[in-house]
């Protein structure tokens, strides 16, 4: 039977600094033993006065060391006279067994003289002259060196980070960083916990069971993959997927982050790149996975201002050699994850390195909902949780922003001291994370509220009266985050927008500034995140889509990122001043479209936003009582409200 190579994990370890510290006190303790035999410290005294002391026979033993100094022991019935009153008692108000006083002495040899003439005169019981060892000077100049000498050790130590392989020490600062897994390392995470990426787990399913059972695919001439990069946006799952490869794969797994090779020393990325792959190969076939792999894979020579970062382009040469050069090796497969694949370096992006890449997207409502199962098995929800319907509630939202509405709904529901989570501690936590925290305590004057319900109702009443517009689902003018008013909408999840879609977006954005015009005839600063918005929209109509017939069918959009290494603009100063206008034009027509739909429907705006006044929060129920059914609501599902 095999032996564990650590058969005892849990064997008490001694630490380092513990070991100093006691050899620090054994020190301390010698000198202290050694330096004196009581527990206070002797007086100092004249000669005079010991001639005194010693003609009225108050001293009982002298002892001389080194012929220099002079220890004095009184006798126990010359301590209760009141001149010896201050060192007659110890720091512990106990009995002073001596010595008492202590004093420096001249020739040693009249010194010997007359304290043999006491001795013999019976005013003195005994002396000795002995030689003395002074280990508290010893120990007062070495520990300056001893101290000097901890602080290195701990400065190298940290400065190595603990390194693998040499308890980290300064010599081991090149060892790899990363983490390793294998088949005795209690990982828990498995595909069935990585819900919805379907086409993500397949293929990264398809590298384990390669792994497994290699011979099912070499036996009809296949290679197995060198890498595969799971690219996607934050939150998406690209880690989640690696730990589930670490949970289902019978062969070792090292996981690392990119920013572990970089260090401030010369050299050492390419030795740790180094030793990862040495390690690697030692136990293949095995699969390595580095998190956030930009950190040392940006495209080399593009960093104009400083000359570029010569150590991080070392460590991407030594990653691109280990990964497919002379002596790589075919049984090490590379797992990497990024959310900046368009600023990798093209050499690490070909094939033969990375043979796949893995775009891991956020979740469709299907998926959304194979999230939320997920996610809510932990929780006390009631009875009938409707799985679906919180799927359609959140739009755009990553696995992690699920995972984050979860959580947020089950704190929701213990403050309301809830015994389980129902459907509307969920929608109060998707407004929570998409609106921010309430401000119930913010003043507000009326003339401000009044002017924020009619911005809000002008965002609604657009957006109601147009077809391509989002649906609606809440208004609500109580302030949240850095927002005085905010709308919730339902978008449609599309592959493909079109014009008039994103005219009717804007249209509806510019609603809430167009609705202050035609109540007031005045504007305000409210509409500054509207008009981000749209400006953002009517550039990209312009700059990046081609849906502009002054512009064309041109985009000045670069999808490989290496346009953001330049000065220069890539359109001329004449086509900048065109785009300017365009963009102009686009946003002040669909204000214009905005005001004359508010001017039609004027009466029902200020009704609706009467009842905002007075509730502070609509649903589509209102909007419906005021304006009726929208009659090209083809698919409208049913949202309910409270």
């Amino acid at each position: 039977m095999a032996k564990d190579n650590n058969p005892n994990p849990n064997k008490f370890r001694i630490s380092p600094w513990l070991v100093y510290t006691t050899i620090l006190l054994i020190f301390l303790f010698i000198s202290f033993v050694t330096g004196s035999s009581s527990l206070q410290e002797p007086a100092q005294l004249t000669s005079s006065k010991f001639n005194i002391y010693l003609e009225k026979g108050q001293i009982e033993k002298v002892i001389v060391y080194n012929k220099t100094e002079a220890e004095v022991f009184l006798k126990p019935e010359a301590l209760k006279d009141k001149e010896h009153q201050r060192v007659a008692k110890d720091i512990f108000d106990r009995p002073n067994k001596g010595p008492q006083y202590t004093f420096e002495i001249g020739n040693d040899q009249i010194f010997q003289t007359k304290l043999e003439k006491a001795v013999t005169e019976g005013k003195l019981k005994d002396f000795n002259f002995v030689a003395k060892s002074n280990w508290s000077d010893i120990v007062i100049s070495l520990l300056p060196v001893i101290i000097i000498i901890g602080v290195w050790i701990f400065i190298m130590r940290k400065m190595s980070g603990g390194g693998a392989g040499g308890g980290g020490q300064i010599f081991s600062i090149g060892k790899s960083k990363a983490k390793l897994f294998d088949e005795k390392t209690d990982v828990k995470t498995t595909f069935k916990d990585v819900a919805g990426l379907e086409g993500a787990k397949e293929e990264i399913q398809e590298i384990v069971e390669f792994l497994k059972n290699p011979e099912k695919y070499t036996n009809l001439g296949g290679k197995i993959p060198k890498g595969a990069l799971l690219v996607g946006p934050p939150g998406t799952g690209k880690t989640l997927l690696a730990k589930a490869v670490a949970g289902e794969a019978q062969v070792p797994f090292f996981s690392l982050s990119g920013s572990d090779f970089v260090e401030m020393f010369v050299g050492v990325g390419a030795s740790r790149v180094r030793d990862l792959f040495k390690q690697a190969k030692e136990k293949s076939p095995s699969i390595i996975f580095i998190d956030e792999i930009d950190a040392v894979g940006r495209a080399r020579g593009k960093n104009n201002i400083s000359g570029g970062n010569d150590e991080r382009e070392n460590t991407l040469n030594q990653l691109l050699t280990e990964m497919d050069g002379f002596g790589s090796n075919s049984n090490v497969i590379v797992l990497a994850a990024t959310n900046r694949a368009d600023v990798l370096d093209k050499a690490l992006m070909r094939a033969g390195r990375f043979d796949r890449q893995i775009f891991v997207d956020l979740p469709d409502v299907r998926e959304r909902a194979e999230i939320f199962k997920v996610h809510l098995a932990p929780l006390k929800k009631v009875e009938g949780l409707d799985l679906d319907f919180l799927a359609k509630q959140t739009p755009g939202f990553s696995g992690a922003d699920i995972a984050n509405v979860c959580n947020e709904a089950a704190l929701i529901a213990a403050r309301n001291n809830k015994t389980a989570v129902d459907k509307q501690d969920f929608l109060d936590a998707v407004d929570r994370i998409v609106g921010g925290l309430e401000k119930k305590n913010k003043i507000i004057t009326p003339e401000e509220k009044k002017a924020i319900a009619i911005h809000e109702a002008g965002h609604a009443t657009v957006s109601w009266m147009l077809e391509h517009a989002a649906p609606l689902i809440k208004v609500t003018i109580v302030p949240r985050g850095q927002s005085l008013g905010a709308a919730w909408y339902l978008p449609e999840e599309r592959q493909i927008v079109r014009t008039d879609q994103m005219l009717d977006e804007m249209c509806a954005t510019m609603g809430g500034r167009a609705a202050e015009k035609v109540t007031f005839n005045k504007i305000s600063t409210g509409a500054l995140s509207d008009l981000e918005k749209v400006t953002r929209q009517a550039r990209a109509m312009v700059t990046v889509y081609g849906l502009n017939e002054k512009i064309g069918n041109v985009t000045y959009y670069d999808s490989t990122g290496q346009s953001e290494y330049s000065f220069s603009k890539p359109y001329s100063d004449e086509t900048a001043q065109i785009i300017d206008k365009e963009i102009s034009l686009l946003i002040e027509s669909q204000y214009q479209r905005a005001i004359q739909i508010l001017e039609e429907n004027k009466d029902k705006l200020h009704e609706l936003a009467d009842i905002l006044i007075e509730k502070e929060v609509i649903f589509k129920d209102d909007l419906e009582a005021i304006f009726g059914k929208r009659n090209f609501d083809k698919n409208l599902e049913e949202i309910v409200s409270k």
